[in-house]
C-alpha cells in the first residue's frame, strides 16, 4: 500500500487471534501496522506482532529492494508492535533503533539489552533528518503506556499516532463503520486515559497533519476532523450520543421484565435511542461502549449474596476503572427479603464525577406489581426529560 510517494505500509492482518489482548473479541481479525519512509536515510515505522515475522519481513523487503534501512522509529513497547525490535536489528546490524528513553528500559526487559551501541534516545521535540523528510517526535506518555511517542513527518505532513486513531479489524476485510469499532478500542484498551489524550491532542493541534498512520486499523486522509472531534468526545468524557442503555442482570426473569418494561415506556415517550443489555448474555465490552457513548444509563440488579450480581459487578467495574462519569444514572434493584442492590451500586459509583442519579429508584419486591410499575414509569419520564 502507498501511503505517499515516500511512505509504504508493510503492516500485517491477523486473522489467527480470537481475544485481542486476551479479552476483546475481534470477530474481524486485528492489523499490525508498520510503515517504510523512504529517503536518502530509511526509516522502518514499529514491527509487528511475533507471530507474522516472516510476512513482515517479506514486506519489508518488497518495498526496499536492495536497499538496507537505517532506523527502526519504535514508539510503543506493547509486544504487538514492538515484538520483532532483535530480529530486526540482528537482521540489519547497521541499523539504528530510535525510540524513547521509558522505551529502552522496557527493551532491556523484554530482549535483555537496552541497545546501547546502536540507539538514538528521543524526547518532546527531538527530530531526525531522513534527507528530504524530518521527523518531529512528541511524547504521549499514558496513551495508553508511560514510554509512548508519536512522530510527525513533516514533509509529507503525516502523524504516526502509535495507538491513537486505532480501531479492531484487520484491513483485508470488508470495509466496516470506523466509529463503531474504533470507540470500543479508545474505551477498552485508552479510556482511563482521557487526560493525557486531550494533552496530546492540544499539541497535535499546532500541526498541519493531512494523514493518520496508526499502528491499528486504517490510514485515515480524508475528514480528518470527523475522528479527531471523536476522539475529543471520548477523552473529555462527553456525551456523543442522546439516548439511554438499560444494562440489566437477572435470575429468574423478574429483573429483566422490569429493564424491559423501562425500555417500552422509555420508546413510548420518543427516548431517541434506547439499548437494553443483558449483561450475562452480550459482549460486555459493546456494553461498556454504549454506557460511554449515551446520556443515560440505567443500572438494573438483583441482590445475591449481600451484593450485586456478579455480572454487574463486572460492568461498573469496568466502568469506574476508565474514568466513567458526566451521565445520568438510573437504578433498579430486585430482592425477596432484603433489597440492597441499588444501594451498592451508588456506593461502587462514589467516586465517579459529575452523576446525576435519577429521584427515583425503582425496587422490585420478587416480581412487578403496581407499586414498582409506577415507579419505572416515574424513571421513565425523568429519563425523558
Amino acid at each position: 500500500m502507498t501511503i505517499t510517494n515516500d511512505i509504504r505500509y508493510i503492516g500485517v492482518n491477523d486473522h489467527q487471534v480470537d481475544l485481542f489482548e486476551g479479552q476483546y473479541d475481534v470477530p474481524n481479525g486485528m492489523a499490525y501496522n508498520s510503515y517504510v519512509i523512504m529517503d536518502e536515510k530509511i526509516a522502518i515505522m514499529d514491527t509487528v506482532d511475533i507471530n507474522f515475522t516472516e510476512e513482515w519481513l517479506k514486506n519489508m523487503k518488497e518495498v526496499l529492494g536492495d536497499k538496507k534501512p537505517d532506523y527502526l522509529v519504535v514508539q510503543h513497547m506493547e509486544p504487538d508492535h514492538s515484538a520483532n525490535i532483535d530480529t530486526f536489528l540482528n537482521l540489519y546490524p547497521e541499523a539504528v533503533v530510535v525510540s524513547s528513553a521509558p522505551a529502552f528500559k522496557m527493551m532491556k526487559n523484554f530482549f535483555g539489552t537496552e541497545y546501547a551501541d546502536r540507539r538514538i534516545v528521543v524526547a518532546e521535540g527531538s527530530t531526525l533528518n531522513l534527507g528530504k523528510h524530518v521527523l518531529t517526535f512528541v511524547t504521549a506518555p499514558m496513551v495508553h503506556w508511560p514510554e509512548v511517542i508519536v512522530t510527525y513527518d513533516s514533509t509529507d505532513k503525516v502523524l504516526f499516532s502509535a495507538d491513537g486513531f486505532g480501531k479492531f479489524g484487520a484491513l483485508d476485510v470488508e470495509e466496516e463503520d470506523w466509529a463503531c469499532e474504533a470507540r470500543r478500542y479508545y474505551i477498552g484498551i485508552v479510556g482511563k486515559y482521557g487526560a493525557q489524550v486531550q494533552a496530546l491532542l492540544k499539541k497535535a493541534a499546532g500541526l498541519d497533519i493531512q494523514i493518520i498512520c496508526p499502528l491499528h486499523g486504517p490510514v485515515l486522509t480524508e475528514n480528518l476532523g470527523y475522528y479527531i472531534n471523536l476522539y475529543d468526545i471520548w477523552s473529555s468524557y462527553r456525551v456523543e450520543s442522546e439516548g439511554v442503555v438499560i444494562a440489566y442482570s437477572s435470575i429468574y426473569g423478574n429483573t429483566k421484565a422490569a429493564a424491559e418494561l423501562l425500555a417500552a415506556k422509555l420508546e413510548e415517550k420518543g427516548c431517541p435511542k434506547v439499548v437494553v443489555n443483558d449483561l450475562a448474555r452480550c459482549d460486555m465490552h459493546e456494553a461498556v461502549e454504549d454506557a460511554f457513548r449515551y446520556g443515560k444509563l440505567v443500572l438494573a440488579s438483583p441482590t445475591y449474596n449481600g451484593d450485586i450480581f456478579p455480572f454487574t459487578k463486572e460492568f461498573i467495574n469496568h466502568l469506574t476503572e476508565r474514568n466513567y462519569q458526566n451521565r445520568t444514572i438510573g437504578l433498579i434493584e430486585n430482592g425477596s427479603w432484603a433489597p440492597q442492590a441499588a444501594k451498592v451500586m451508588k456506593n461502587m459509583l462514589a467516586n465517579s464525577k459529575n452523576l446525576t442519579f435519577t429521584e427515583t429508584t425503582v425496587k422490585v419486591l420478587s416480581a412487578l406489581n403496581d407499586e414498582s410499575k409506577a415507579q419505572i414509569e416515574a424513571m421513565a419520564e425523568e429519563l425523558c426529560k
